[in-house]
């Protein structure tokens, strides 16, 4: 009935550029997590912000790489060359490679290296040239959030998939568009919606999560999201916006341990006592006699 929980660690923007600690976070996601998958992030700027948006300061500017918000983008960014050399090391490692595009151009580069699986982030889900292009141009699974995004529009994105026949290519995730998200503000039961509305017509239903700790995670493979999605750091305390919202390996790890072990306990009892239990009942069980 539970297919096996499939976890996503989001590394993104968190290697802060250094092809270096890109590697690390691949091998540590990889052996020391086990994680199924690492995710990175791909923009091309000045594509994707407008000449306002670029030139203008980062709105917080501790965290900023660059003197304006186009200079601190371009300086996290990897070409589509490192990127064939992160997916490289992912295959060495075993972990699968995967990347968000953000824009046409990204989305171009990144299908070219073949990825089992290409993200669409929630911001860029009502971008339909860039989905159509999908369709028509990368045969694997394309990976969607539904954060900040209406009903309607998701009917919108839904229809697309299904009239250009690649619904059962598609994955569909709940999120709240947030960092970090509140407790209150993650709406899990979101999952049971989403489950009565498209789980028949996409291949399946996930969870991409902003929120602090691991237990809302565990709560949302139970509602039926087997595919868990976290942003993933080496240590919380680097600069940029991500970290402060990211799991450190040891949360990655003991994420993907519960849920193997949840994934384990969700069956019913295949017969009334069970061998462990006879033992016991043997010793342990009142009797009349």
């Amino acid at each position: 009935m539970y297919k096996k929980p499939y976890v996503i660690a989001e590394a993104g923007c968190n290697h802060m550029g250094q092809m270096e600690i890109a590697h690390e976070l691949i091998n540590t996601a990889a052996y020391f997590c086990k994680a199924d998958a690492i995710k990175f992030q791909k923009r091309c700027p000045k594509e994707l912000l407008t000449p306002e948006q670029y030139n203008a300061p980062h709105p917080n500017p501790v965290n900023s790489y660059g003197k304006t918000y186009g200079e601190h983008r371009e300086f996290l960014e990897f070409t589509v060359d490192q990127h064939a050399q992160l997916k490289e090391w992912c295959e060495e490692a075993g972990i699968t490679y995967a990347t968000s595009v953000w824009d046409m151009t990204s989305a171009k580069e990144i299908a070219g290296l073949n990825p089992v699986f290409i993200k669409i982030p929630s911001a860029c889900n009502t971008h339909f040239g860039m989905l159509q292009w999908l369709c028509d141009n990368y045969q694997g699974e394309i990976q969607l959030s539904f954060g900040m995004t209406s009903h309607e529009e998701e009917e919108q994105i839904v229809n697309l998939f299904e009239v250009n026949g690649r619904a059962k290519d598609l994955v569909l995730f709940n999120c709240t568009s947030g960092y970090p998200v509140p407790f209150k503000d993650v709406c899990l039961l979101e999952i049971k919606r989403m489950r009565e509305n498209y789980e028949s017509r996409v291949k399946a239903i996930g969870f991409s999560g902003h929120h602090l700790g691991i237990a809302v995670d565990v709560a949302a493979y139970t509602l039926g999201a087997n595919i868990i999605e976290r942003h993933y750091t080496l240590d919380r305390t680097w600069k940029g916006t991500d970290h402060a919202a990211s799991l450190e390996p040891d949360g990655v790890r003991k994420l993907v341990r519960n849920l193997n072990a949840v994934h384990d306990a969700l069956m019913y009892k295949p017969s009334e006592i069970l061998p462990i239990e006879q033992v016991q009942r043997d010793k342990l069980k009142y009797r009349k006699h």
